[in-house]
């Protein structure tokens, strides 16, 4: 039986080489150049933006594009980025990456140099913030696709109702939460993402930065704070001891929450700027009854967004490189990020588009978001950055089950990196 069987067992191992062949082998047949773009499952209706690349192929005859999508977790698109890239796969060109991939794909040889997609004046024209996180060593190794930073949605017609203003600080959302869901049914006053994964870690940073707080200044490892503890212990608190967030956000992430606010469950969500979109769609439960502001802080101190977002970049083994700049500069370009923004909702990183008159009359509150992503503050910026993260992760996440203290789950934090960047270093 088991002499059967080893073949069956193996043969799996080996489907992916095959196809792999399969693939380049159909991608070089007669005179259409075909490009395989790897990216992440596109928020709502994928239709427009497979329309955006039939348009690219109309505009550029002779270049096919099949886009293929990558598991929802950015977690597991590292992993296979890193698995093939490792493996010197040239079976795909073109690849999205999140804001924090760049400088460790970069440092390993597994990109290309974009440094002459974007002329001298025109980097300007993109944000600041995703400019520097796809810069390595003065060289540019990817082009600024969307932009993301955590925002406060809340709905405006409740808090109209009760006479509350969008809060600006924690003890403020706190108060108003309990008194709302004290008066109204199956309401959940606060939901965010909890689960122990990467966007677990951009919103520990918002209260930390909102607190004073940080991981890494310069070359000195600052987390283990007491403006950290505070900022952490606050995160429980909000499920345990004020009991305005659900316990089902330690499990959850982006779309879980979208889904509950959307379906009117709840009265302030932190998300990114994609939901805002899907919210004010036709037969949204929520349609019209939504507000956007920035995340509150701790009294005294600056409210912060993590910066998020998605930047394209050419596998340093693609076949096809002259293709791949081709559709770069198509999808990075004015045109396309606005039709990226008005169908999608994913927001531009070029700066000129928030000035944009047909942007602006479809999403009015665009141009506050001008201040939000020029002010967003990035993860910390290492080659380094995937062991640090995977280190904060499962701390952050103890210390919001209640398995270990705030200060147990810093101390541990910085212990870690410490030894991290000692190694590195």
């Amino acid at each position: 039986m088991q002499r059967h069987l080893l073949p069956v067992l193996i043969l799996p191992l080996f489907l992916p080489f095959i196809s792999g062949c399969i693939q380049e082998k159909g991608r070089q047949e007669g005179k259409e150049t075909v490009i395989i773009f790897k990216h992440g499952k596109i928020a709502g209706d994928p239709e427009p933006f497979r329309q955006l690349l039939d348009r690219f192929e109309k505009e550029n005859p002779g270049i096919k594009v099949n886009d293929e999508t990558l598991p929802a977790s950015t977690d597991e698109q590292h992993q296979f980025y890193a698995i093939n890239l490792e493996g010197r796969s040239s079976d795909f060109d073109v690849l999205s990456m999140d804001v924090i991939w760049v400088p460790e794909f970069a440092r390993a040889g597994w990109l290309m140099d974009l440094g002459h997609l974007i002329q001298e004046g025109e980097r300007d024209e993109f944000f600041p913030g995703p400019m520097h996180a796809v810069t390595y060593n003065e060289k540019i190794y990817a082009i600024p696709w969307y932009i993301d930073a955590g925002l406060l949605y809340y709905r405006k017609d409740i808090l109209d109702k009760y006479g509350f203003l969008p809060p600006k600080i924690w003890d403020e959302l706190v108060h108003q939460a309990k008194t709302i869901t004290k008066n109204e049914s199956d309401l959940y006053g606060f939901i965010w993402q909890g689960k122990q994964y990467e966007g677990l870690v951009c919103n520990v940073l918002e209260y930390f930065w909102s607190n004073g707080g940080d991981v890494i200044r310069g070359r000195e490892i600052v987390v283990n704070s007491i403006e950290n503890v505070t900022a952490l212990r606050l995160m429980r608190d909000l499920i345990v001891t004020y009991a305005v967030t659900p316990p089902l956000v330690t499990t959850a992430i982006e779309e879980p929450t979208r889904h509950i606010f959307g379906n009117g469950r709840a009265i302030f969500m932190r998300n990114w700027p994609y939901a805002w979109n899907i919210f004010e769609r036709e037969g949204s439960p929520v349609k019209g009854k939504v507000g956007i502001s920035t995340l509150p802080s701790f009294p005294g101190k600056e409210s912060a967004s993590t910066l998020g977002g998605w930047q394209l970049g050419i596998n340093r083994y693609s076949r096809h490189p002259d293709a791949a700049e081709r559709l770069i500069r198509f999808l990075t370009s004015y045109e396309a990020q606005k039709t990226f923004a008005l169908t999608i909702g994913y927001k531009p990183t070029r700066k000129s588009l928030y000035r944009d008159r047909d942007l602006m009359k479809e999403q009015p509150f665009i141009t506050g978001l001008y201040d939000v992503f020029m002010k967003a503050r990035p993860r910390p910026v290492t080659p380094y950055y995937m062991m640090v993260t995977q280190v904060m992760q499962p701390e952050f996440s103890a210390a919001l089950s209640g398995i270990k203290t705030p200060e147990e789950a810093l101390s541990s934090v910085q212990r870690q990196i410490e030894h991290i960047m000692g190694v590195a270093r």
